[in-house]
């Protein structure tokens, strides 16, 4: 008989790895140790688990083969074993995107002060919501009673069907766009100049949004300047409760933007109360959080715009120095390991080769799976994918071996990173973004429930591009396939929906969001190649030169370099004072008091190119994040120690 000890390992270390993996993530977008652990656990979890599915679905393919010959079976597991994986994996995933963390994030956002304040606020914000889905849900069991009567399997039915179309609807359409923006993307960017350009015509918009977002906060401010200056009117409570959000801003520095007209203060009521409060802080904590945001993806676009400068400009030297790297700078870039010719050949030579290279690969990819939802159910043999992943050896028809795993694994992660990826081209989200180490608790949970959300109907709907002698062979299908298909509806729906891959397909390659945006003036997806040769990166460009010099009117740049000229000393700018760690109830993964400000200079073409690499103001707050990860396993092995 056989047995699966090898295979267990191997699941064992696997989930090893994706727990790690997850964990260093988060730890790119929180900072671990000021995160409380009521945010922290359901966000590793709703990563973990879909991330889970990447290697279970697989297992599951292989453990369904009716062979006791363990060198053709891949990696397998008992019946039992993997029936288990499913229900955990499944149900958890299905209570974190319906219920944990709509209802965490609202708790998040929440400005009260209390736990139970913050929690009836979150219950309150959710009833709505909750309602439609009761709604929709009480029709659907309508439905599945009159087609299957009244049984036990009917109510969960409805329950799984109603979660799958409703997530596979997402998933499809922010598919289709990914399929096509991610090679699309990878090709444009081979062409060093056209990637400057688009760089170039991004920092307008950028700029102006950077400058509203300090702009409100400024107003909002003013108003929590004046209420700590109000004495009549106000409670003990109340005075307290000011106080504490007031720990979390910078009221006592200098203004931003001074030479700006700000905009006018709105008025205090006469009345304090509870809900103003509570939505003060509210809206604080935003503003703070949007500021970030912008000041994070400003920062970025400035170095990745000097970077692909300083490229260009060693064309005619062929020798490429981007200068001594910052502590933030990312550790490729604090490498020393290529001369400045090799590094030149590097990014000038093999580096867009190899995007045209993965263009090339993922467009094909993409097609395969575009062409695979076509033809599934038309003509399934027809199907590439099921060529890659079942084998088609004589005598070894409809097995799927370690090889073929693997190109399963592959097939999914494409199909989920490319839905993924659409979250950042598609402006319908408000204000949600992951910023490094700086991401708002509510934006965590938020993404974290659509990976959730997504990953499962993306699963299911992979494993019907197979046969149908090998996917209705497994335990994933007969855990969820079969109640998908339990009703006329949800098996025509599981039929012919798939098919809309072409509309969020053709609307991106054709750019048809353009069109729309021309007439409806409404702009729906990013899309910076028209604007990129519109006469926009002019503009853009003067922006950068100016930051760079240190006279933008932003004042993110600061006006000495000493920090980058190892013989003239380092640069230390003494007025800035170290960022306040502290959380309070009002504030969750609340942003640092201060920023210090950056440096950086222009790229010459008369001599080697520097790397003008802006320091970021939130460079303490990351620098001092990061010091605390690093001592994070640390310290839990003291405590262990100690116990």
């Amino acid at each position: 008989m056989a047995t699966s000890v090898g295979s267990d390992l191997f699941a064992l270390l696997s989930l090893l790895l994706v727990g790690s993996l997850v964990l260093l993530l988060l730890r790119h977008f929180l900072p671990l140790r000021s995160t409380p652990a009521y945010v922290l656990v359901p966000i590793f979890l709703a990563i973990f688990l879909p991330v889970g599915i990447i290697l279970l679905l697989p297992i599951d393919l292989a453990s369904s083969l009716r062979t006791e010959d363990e060198a053709t079976r891949g990696v397998w597991l008992p019946y039992r074993a993997v029936l288990v994986a499913w229900r955990i994996t499944y149900w958890l995933t299905f209570g974190l995107t319906w219920f944990i963390l709509p209802l965490l994030g609202e708790y998040i956002d929440s400005g009260y002060r209390t736990p139970r304040d913050r929690f009836i606020y979150s219950l309150r914000s959710n009833g709505r919501y909750q309602l439609i889905v009761l709604v929709c849900a009480a029709g659907g069991l309508v439905y599945v009673f009159v087609q299957n009567g009244f049984r036990g399997t009917s109510v969960k039915a409805m329950v799984v069907a109603l979660a799958y179309c409703w997530g596979l609807i997402f998933a499809i359409y922010l598919m289709g766009h990914g399929l096509v923006a991610i090679p699309r993307r990878l090709y444009r960017n081979a062409n060093i100049t056209t990637r400057l350009r688009r760089l170039q015509s991004q920092v307008p918009a950028v700029n102006e949004k950077l400058m509203d977002s300090i702009n409100v906060l400024e107003n909002l401010e003013s108003q929590l300047t004046q209420l700590r200056q109000r004495k009549n009117g106000i409670s003990r409570d109340h005075q307290e409760w000011i106080e504490e959000i007031s720990e979390g801003s910078h009221l006592p520095e200098a203004r931003l933007l001074s030479t700006m007209p700000q905009p006018p203060t709105a008025a205090i009521p006469a009345v304090i109360t509870d809900r103003y409060l509570a939505d003060l802080a509210c809206k604080l904590n935003r503003a703070r959080h949007k500021r970030l945001r912008f000041i994070d993806t400003w920062d970025r676009l400035i170095q990745d715009a000097a970077s692909t400068q300083a490229i260009l400009d060693a064309s005619a030297s062929e020798r490429l120095d981007f200068g001594d790297a910052t502590p933030q700078s990312p550790y490729l870039d604090r490498l020393k390991i290529l001369t400045p010719h090799t590094r030149y050949i590097l990014h000038y030579h093999i580096l867009p080769k190899l995007y045209t290279f993965f263009a090339a690969i993922l467009s094909l990819a993409s097609i395969c799976i575009i062409w695979s939802e076509l033809i599934k159910y038309l003509a399934p043999q027809l199907s590439i994918i099921r060529f890659t992943v079942v084998s088609n050896r004589r005598n070894e028809e409809g097995k799927v071996h370690f090889a073929g795993q693997i190109m399963a694994s592959f097939w999914m992660c494409y199909m989920i990173t490319a839905a993924l990826a659409s979250f950042s081209d598609i402006k319908v989200w408000g204000n949600r973004a992951l910023v490094k180490r700086n991401t708002y608790g509510e934006s965590a949970t938020w993404y974290a429930g659509q990976i959730a959300k997504l990953t499962v109907p993306l699963a299911y709907n992979f494993l019907t591009f197979l046969p149908p002698d090998v996917h209705r062979e497994t335990t994933f299908y007969h855990f969820l396939g079969q109640l998908i298909n339990l009703t006329p509806l949800g098996k025509g729906f599981d039929f012919f929906f798939p098919i809309f891959i072409l509309v969020p397909v053709c609307a991106t390659l054709f750019n048809l969001y353009g069109r729309v945006k021309g007439i409806f003036r409404f702009d729906i997806v990013d899309d910076d190649e028209e604007v990129a040769f519109s006469g926009g990166w002019r503009e853009g460009r003067d922006l950068i030169e100016r930051e760079i010099n240190g006279t933008s009117r932003l004042g993110l740049s600061a006006h000495q370099q000493q920090q980058r000229a190892g013989t003239q000393g380092s640069y230390r700018d003494d007025a800035a004072p170290s960022p306040d760690n502290n959380n309070n109830n009002n504030n969750v993964n609340s942003p640092p008091n201060t920023f210090p400000r950056s440096a950086g200079t222009t790229p010459s073409s008369n001599a080697a190119p520097q790397r003008q690499e802006p320091q970021s103001r939130l460079a303490a707050a990351t620098a001092a994040a990061e010091e605390e990860d690093e001592n994070f396993f640390q310290a839990t092995e003291v405590d262990g120690g100690a116990g």
